[in-house]
């Protein structure tokens, strides 16, 4: 699992290192990482690091720092290195080891320098800058988006906000960003994400001592979600998902929900017929499942409900909603469901009293959806993460806002950022899959006895990062439909489980 931290816990922590380490000791360690990382990307390039033309962007903080020591590594190794400095307070002992090691120093234009590099490092701004880049520095961001060259983000792309991923004007968009100490959340978050390409987190030395801001899983976290079943299992110890959707408008839903749900490791499907007709669709289409039309607080043998997808928001659906919160175990609301929340005033209460319960609630709102359930929050906030942060303290409901970098946040403070999903999922139904399987791992992990509400919000976030490596392998073969994702379910839970073998 890794820790995201802000940049106010970052430089807390540098302040501290330096009380106990020589000056200069962790710009030399971030430095010479920064220079393995070049040299290894510059040896994909070429096949070879020596002379090879590396063009340093340098402004006055640490990591023009970086950039410079960095590039007098690479001097030493042969490498031609041009530093093009927007100012004259640059680092002076990284100016003085470029120069030493025949790099070459220059102020000015340099659009022709970048032409002709192989790679070209972004040292411009660090974790304390905000705002687009200035006008120089704007010039420089558009000859890297003209060349050919590799693009090097020194801890973050210049013009990216370090804690919400703000693009507010020009940035440099980075092939690679090697990134020191800790992943910072603007690396995660769109629209920064985009900007950030492959990230390279390196470990030069600092410690925490209080909580990151968010946490992204990584396939083993995934894995221990998704358990083989022991030998003497059978289907109810494995978990059993209620379906509460569909409608006469959008009956697919239904099956979409319950296609995913199948697939995601549990034992059995129930789906819940609402007497319009759905039912029968879901029943020929997936024979093994079971339709039963009573109240879902009186199917005792679900272990979690997945509700929405395909409502219309009407009245009949707002009774289906009630009723299914009603059931004391997860529920995941989505879709038409959000509307009935967004509109209810009882239902939110009945929500907040689930969560005092200590049953998780989950809430799967894209940006649209989001602003009818808060009005107004997500422009007022800094970023995505704390806006769904304070979005689910004030709902008492975990908060999935789906997206680029999908971020998952509990009313207790934690939260989640997705790296996995990708643009493949950017298709109709793709969140009707997403409700079938997080319902189907809450399902999984409350019939193990999991009760926990950090635990749960957890297996939240895995079912998120399941649905993106199910769209990952299902767009392999081209453009991806929702069916297509539920149908590469069983294979994204067979890639996670050899990772883990």
């Amino acid at each position: 699992m890794i820790e995201v931290r802000s940049a106010a816990q970052v430089r807390a922590a540098e302040e501290e290192a330096f009380r106990h380490v020589p000056e200069g000791t962790l710009m030399h360690r971030a430095a010479f990482a920064l220079s393995i990382s070049c040299a290894n990307l510059l040896r994909d390039l070429r096949g070879q690091v020596v002379g090879a033309r590396v063009v340093l962007l340098v402004g006055s903080g640490n990591n023009g720092g970086d950039a410079l020591w960095a590039g007098a590594m690479l001097a030493d190794r042969g490498c031609r290195v041009d530093a093009v400095c927007l100012t004259d307070r640059t680092h002076p002992e990284g100016t003085l080891a470029l120069s030493r090691a025949g790099g070459r120093i220059h102020r000015g234009p340099a659009a022709a320098l970048i032409a002709e590099a192989d790679l070209v490092v972004d040292g411009i701004l660090g974790i304390g800058g905000s705002g687009g880049l200035r006008p120089e520095a704007a010039a420089l961001a558009d000859a890297c988006d003209s060349s050919d060259a590799v693009i090097v983000a020194v801890d973050l792309p210049s013009g990216v906000g370090a804690d919400t991923g703000a693009v507010d004007g020009p940035a440099i968009t980075a092939d690679v960003t090697v990134t020191f100490g800790a992943v910072k959340p603007g690396l995660l978050l769109a629209p920064g994400c985009h900007r950030s390409g492959g990230i390279q987190l390196v470990d030069i030395g600092l410690e925490f001592p209080d909580e990151p801001v968010a946490l992204v899983l990584d396939p083993d976290d995934v894995a221990s979600w998704l358990p083989a079943p022991d030998d003497d299992t059978y289907k109810y110890r494995r978990g059993v998902v209620g379906v509460a959707a569909g409608s006469g408008p959008y009956p697919g839903a239904a099956q979409l929900v319950t296609a995913a749900a199948r697939h995601a490791n549990v034992g059995m499907v129930r789906y819940l017929d609402r007497g319009d007709g759905v039912a029968s669709t879901v029943v020929t289409a997936f024979p093994d499942v079971v339709i039963d039309g009573s109240p879902p607080a009186e199917q005792e043998r679900a272990t979690a409900w997945g509700c929405g997808s395909g409502f219309t928001g009407d009245s009949a659906d707002a009774l289906a909603v009630a009723a299914v919160l009603e059931a004391r175990v997860p529920v995941v609301l989505d879709a038409g469901a959000l509307s009935v929340v967004a509109g209810s005033d009882e239902v939110r209460e009945q929500i907040a009293s689930r969560t005092r319960d200590g049953l998780i609630t989950v809430l799967t709102p894209h940006e649209g959806e989001f602003e009818r359930l808060q009005p107004g929050l997500l422009g007022r906030s800094p970023g995505r993460l704390a806006a769904a942060l304070t979005a689910s303290s004030e709902l008492a409901a975990v908060i999935v806002l789906k997206g680029p970098g999908t971020v998952i946040a509990s009313p207790d403070g934690s939260a989640w950022i997705d790296t996995e999903g990708k643009s493949d999922l950017g298709t109709a139904g793709s969140g009707d899959v997403l409700t079938g399987l997080v319902a189907a791992l809450l399902a999984g992990a409350w019939s193990d006895g999991v009760r926990d509400t950090e635990l749960l919000a957890e297996a939240v976030a895995a079912g998120v990062w399941l649905h993106g490596q199910a769209g990952r392998l299902a767009g392999q073969g081209g453009p991806v439909t929702a069916t297509d994702i539920a149908a590469a379910v069983p294979e994204a839970i067979a890639s996670v489980r050899s990772v883990e073998s």
